[in-house]
């Protein structure tokens, strides 16, 4: 089944794809140009990924890192642009290495053109990622 084409209903698939650590379907979501950027990262964090490339070398080691269980508490609002939601949500979960709770909100803001994600901009809080643990973005192994 393709994914949805729709900003709010691909974003809605998009966060299933990542509860079920299927991180390479959930980049094929990505134009190949596709932006993601961190406006908060902290140091040593990437503020920002240019390209389908670069967003799943960011990603591959997510899931050895952070065990996703849920997002709760989603809100998508729509914009004056079609193509362009506002998304509110918390993500829970564990992180591997520690076992310790992993709990994070998070606000994006994310632009969608031909059913492809191509910009995102996620606002979540720096402060969450300085515990051990939580960098994914380096192998555990």
């Amino acid at each position: 089944m393709p994914a949805p084409t729709a900003p709010a209903a691909l974003y809605r698939h998009s966060l299933r794809l990542l509860l079920d650590k299927n991180i390479s379907a959930w980049v094929a979501l990505w134009a190949e140009d596709g932006l993601m950027e961190f406006p908060f990262a902290p140091d040593g964090w990437p503020q920002r990924l240019e390209g389908k490339e670069a967003i799943a070398a960011y990603m591959r080691h997510y899931p050895d890192h952070v065990d996703l269980h849920d997002f709760s508490d989603l809100r998508i609002h729509q914009t004056t642009d079609p193509q362009t939601i506002v998304v509110e949500m918390r993500g829970t979960g564990r992180l591997v290495e520690s076992d310790a709770p992993f709990d994070m909100t998070y606000i994006a803001v994310v632009t969608v053109q031909e059913g492809h994600i191509t910009s995102y901009r996620d606002y979540w809080n720096p402060l969450a990622v300085l515990k051990p643990g939580t960098d994914f973005t380096r192998s555990s192994r």
